[in-house]
């Protein structure tokens, strides 16, 4: 286990909880107006479900350099990209989401690599 990877998932996971209950409440209403409660919602939804993933890295006897970077670049790029886009309502925001997405896909991919290696 390395111990920035630790922090690096703890600071992720708390912000996901912070981030899904600052837009379920004190953004309720603006979210709401511009249509963005889903938007918010889905990024907050990504957000969580992979910042456990982290945290299991991160106690890996060697974690996976690779494999964490492509988790955490994912969720940084398709959850940052729809809070900002909810946050400033700047359309072309929402174009680097996709790239986050793709992110996270070659991160699933690559724990498989890793389970592969290992046997």
């Amino acid at each position: 286990m390395r111990k920035h990877h630790l922090l690096i998932a703890a600071v992720t996971g708390a912000s996901a909880v912070a981030l899904g209950a600052f837009g379920a409440h004190a953004l309720k209403d603006t979210l709401a107006a511009h249509g963005a409660t889903a938007t918010w919602q889905t990024a907050s939804l990504y957000h969580l479900v992979h910042a456990p993933v982290l945290l299991l890295l991160a106690f890996q006897t060697q974690p996976p350099k690779r494999t964490f970077a492509l988790f955490l670049g994912g969720i940084f790029l398709f959850s940052g990209s729809l809070y900002l886009l909810c946050l400033t309502h700047i359309k072309p925001i929402g174009a680097i989401t996709p790239l986050g997405g793709v992110l996270l896909i070659l991160a699933w991919i690559d724990l498989l690599r890793m389970k592969s290696s290992a046997q």
